[in-house]
């Protein structure tokens, strides 16, 4: 198979790039010089030129509080461009494994968020990502999407990586303990769609949630990643309020992943078993 990778610099991107390494078939692997996917004949020409048979889009725009006085950007990156990448799906009958985000849900429930639930996002990042789910059902293409939450890796900016700098250069910390979810290590992702292309199990077609197994506040991940980088920063948490911010963040966030483990049969790692292995991965970089 010939598969096409957007976005492939970014965390999940490069956790593709990790996965594929040891592939028979054929990863094509583009960020926005390759391919500038806002760019419908582009993306057309390079899907049928290259023979594509799957599309994997780890292009977002994530930045949720610039999106809020963006929205024109970000609904080009999300939305208009994942419709163009549905498009050209359609056009050679490729399937499209998209990435989506918790951030449709409003999160004033208790209770993890099922794919079936309603919609209703806060902010520009959540109605543009919802943007993009509809636009790519409209089409008619074959497609995955996998709705993630609170993603980091290795690779570009992520809470890890900043909480790591901070607990290291502070004395104190505060952090929000009344966001509640569960952390995603972007390359166990990454091994669930590689699973899912590797073993042709693209006819499973419709909406699921991946992240990791477990529950915790922002409060409760800062402490971990604090203690398991050898910290000893003083971390107190705090309300949402003492943090004003232009959008408004889904207060629980937790992801059902029942259907994605029955329907694939895997098994999903617990958050702190893979922070440990980020964080491990992150200290050998440091030391290379």
């Amino acid at each position: 198979m010939n598969i096409l990778v957007t976005g492939s610099n970014g965390q999940l991107g490069n956790e593709m790039r990790l996965a594929a390494a040891d592939s028979r078939n054929h990863y094509i692997f583009t960020d926005v010089a390759e391919l500038d996917i806002t760019n419908r004949e582009a993306v057309m020409k390079m899907v049928q030129d290259e023979k594509v048979n799957v599309i994997v889009n780890c292009a977002a725009y994530t930045n949720v509080d610039k999106a809020e006085d963006d929205y024109d950007m970000a609904d080009l990156i999300n939305n208009k461009a994942a419709e163009n990448l549905a498009q050209a799906a359609k056009a050679v009958d490729a399937t499209l494994i998209h990435v989506s985000t918790d951030y449709v849900f409003k999160g004033d429930k208790c209770t993890p968020c099922q794919e079936t639930w309603e919609t209703d996002p806060l902010g520009v990042y959540g109605i543009t990502k919802l943007a993009g789910e509809k636009s790519i059902e409209a089409t008619g293409c074959k497609f995955l999407i996998f709705r993630t939450a609170w993603l980091y890796s290795p690779f570009g900016k992520n809470f890890v990586k900043t909480m790591q700098n901070l607990t290291a250069t502070k004395d104190s910390l505060k952090v929000v303990f009344d966001q509640v979810g569960t952390p995603t290590y972007a390359g166990d992702l990454a091994s669930i769609i590689y699973k899912v292309t590797e073993e042709n199990m693209l006819d499973k077609q419709g909406i699921y949630h991946f992240s990791n197994e477990g529950v915790c506040s922002w409060y409760d991940f800062a402490k971990e990643i604090c203690e398991l980088s050898g910290n000893t920063c003083d971390i107190q948490p705090c309300h949402s309020d003492e943090f004003p911010s232009k959008v408004k963040r889904p207060h629980f966030s937790v992801l059902d992943k029942t259907k994605l483990k029955e329907t694939f049969g895997v098994n999903v790692p617990y958050w702190k078993d893979s922070l440990k292995k980020c964080i491990a991965e992150l200290a050998a970089q440091q030391n290379a």
